[in-house]
This record gives structure tokens, sequence and C-alpha cells, in this order.
């Protein structure tokens, strides 16, 4: 736990009792006493936190007030997930055309707002110095995406006009609406394909035509959609799970090692400082794409298929220099 973590648990203890025991501090920290203290007089001194010692019951409060009875650490801001949900969810509304929400929008884009102040930092700021950069990002059509979504929720079946860009063709499919997923900044509706009778993942922005039917859409369990959407890497899925082993360099494996490619990858390091990495995968498109940008810095051990695909795409795209 670095420094700024034990301010924060310093904070929560402070917050959720009336008076925390200096021994109680030490455990919930693992520091020592002299740590603790010197945590303390910072908290004081620097961030000009309200933090009392009680003597009578021998442990540390916050200083109350008439108007709120308590005082929250003032100076720390929100941790990476908490900032990055309010700042993306700040974006999205920005980003939305004036329509039917709009009444409901503005109160909400204010109240957000506050809660972004709640950390003693202007809104203004905050949205001058913190950034979400949205990068290949697709345009959906609003009108296919409502289309989708309603199908979805009134479990109905849809008829879409579907354009596989690998193909470069086009095809007319029915499908059972089973779960929308947002991955890698653009939308996918999962559906079972009464075409191809098994689930499968569409685009939206590759949807051309689309209509709700007055069939009932085919019900898939739960489960099965949670297995089909983390079975193997990427939004590609299928029945055949392999395992991809990959080798990184010492150097990218300095990057590498922080980065999740899948919740069930195995990673094993070496003396050397290089990295492996073991996950699971059903198709080779994506997985393949995310293996070439990293480069001479990664080499394809196993299986021999995608080893032969990652090389023939580097033998293609290095003829074109």
């Amino acid at each position: 736990m670095d420094r700024t973590e034990r301010f924060y648990k310093i904070d929560n203890l402070l917050q959720a009792n009336k008076v925390v025991p200096i021994a109680q501090m030490l455990r919930e920290l693992e520091i020592s006493k002299a740590t603790f203290k010197r945590d303390i007089e910072y908290m004081r001194d620097r961030l000009h936190a309200p933090i009392e010692w009680d003597r009578e019951r021998g442990g540390y409060r916050y200083a109350s007030t008439p108007e709120t009875g308590r005082q929250a650490l003032p100076g720390l801001w929100f941790n990476a997930s908490e900032a990055y949900a309010l700042l993306m969810m700040q974006s999205l509304l920005s980003d939305m055309q004036p329509g039917l929400l709009r009444a409901h929008i503005e109160p909400l884009k204010a109240r957000l707002r506050a809660v972004i102040e709640t950390g003693h930092h202007t809104a203004v700021d905050v949205e001058n110095r913190v950034r979400l950069l949205k990068v290949a990002t697709r345009t959906v059509s609003d009108k296919h995406f409502e289309v989708v979504a309603a199908a979805l929720l009134a479990r109905e079946r849809l008829e879409i006009e579907y354009y596989g860009r690998a193909r470069d063709q086009s095809t007319m499919r029915e499908v059972s609406p089973q779960l929308l997923v947002h991955y890698k900044s653009n939308w996918y509706l999962v559906a079972w394909c009464h075409l191809r009778e098994d689930v499968r993942s569409f685009s939206i922005d590759a949807i051309k035509h689309g209509k709700p039917s007055a069939k009932r859409a085919k019900e898939i369990p739960i489960a099965a959609l949670d297995e089909f959407i983390g079975k193997g890497y990427g939004i590609f899925s299928g029945e055949n799970v392999r395992w991809a082993k990959l080798r990184f360099s010492a150097v990218q494996a300095r990057w590498v090692s922080r980065e999740q490619w899948h919740p069930k990858q195995r990673t094993y390091p070496s003396d050397d400082g290089s990295l492996v990495i073991e996950v699971p995968f059903t198709d080779v498109r994506e997985l393949s794409m995310d293996i070439l940008r990293h480069g001479r810095h990664v080499e394809v051990l196993e299986p021999p298929d995608l080893r032969e695909s990652v090389r023939q795409e580097l033998t293609l795209a290095l003829a074109s220099y």
C-alpha cells in the first residue's frame, strides 16, 4: 500500500467511525507507529485534514462542525476507475444530440459536474486537465441502434442486412437479439443467428438495414451468453477454444506485464526479463492484429497455425515496403 492509498484508508476509517484507536489504525494500514504519525502530520499540515486526537477514548477522529457533523478529507480526488467512469459519463452526455431526453439530461449533467467537484477541484479545472481520447470509434446510426435496442428489450427477432467486411458482402439475416456489448469503443449485438443456427456477434455500424419481425426471439441462457463473450480472446468467439503462447521481449515486457489480454491469461516472467503470456482464443483475427502491433518484440510460440498466420501477415506487410 503506497502513501496515497494509506491517506484514502485513513480517511475511510475516520469516516466510518467516531473514533479510531491507534492500534486499529496500525493493524489496518500494516505500518509502524512512526510512519503512521508522519502520515497524520502530513494530512493535517499539507492536506488540512481536521484530524483530532481523542484523549478520553485513545484514538483519532475527524473534528465535527455544527453544519455537517463530520468532515471529509480535502485535497484527494477519485481513483482511476472512478475518474474514468465519471468522465466517460460526462463525455457521453455531452456528445448526445438534442432529443427527447434533453429535459432530463441537463439536470443530470449539472449533478455530474457537482460530483466531479467533490474532490475540491472545479469541474472546469478537471475538464481542462484530464482528457479521455476516443480512438478507433466507429459511427453508429442512431436509427439502427434504436431498432436493435428496441427489439432486444421487447424480446423480438430482427431482420437485418449485414455487411461482412472480410468478404465485402452483404447478407440478409434473421436474428434473436440477446446482448448489447460496448467493446473497444464500439457497439456489438450478440444474437442467435437463425441462418447459422448459432450465437454470433454483429458490429452495429455494419448493419445496413434493420426491422423488427413479429416473431418472438429465441431465448439463450445468460450463463451461455456469458461463456460466449468470455470464452476466448476478443469479440470473436466459437466452440473450439485453444491457447496461444506469446513471448515478449524484455523491452516490451515492461508494458505488457501490466496489461490484461484476457481474464484467464497465464503469465510467466523469465530470468532474462522477457515475458510469456498464454491466452485462450477461438478466432485468430483480432488476436493476430493485437500481436502484430508489437512488431519484432513478440514471437508466437504456439499454436503453429497462429504463428503461420502472423508470419504471412508480416511477409505481406514487408512486401509493401
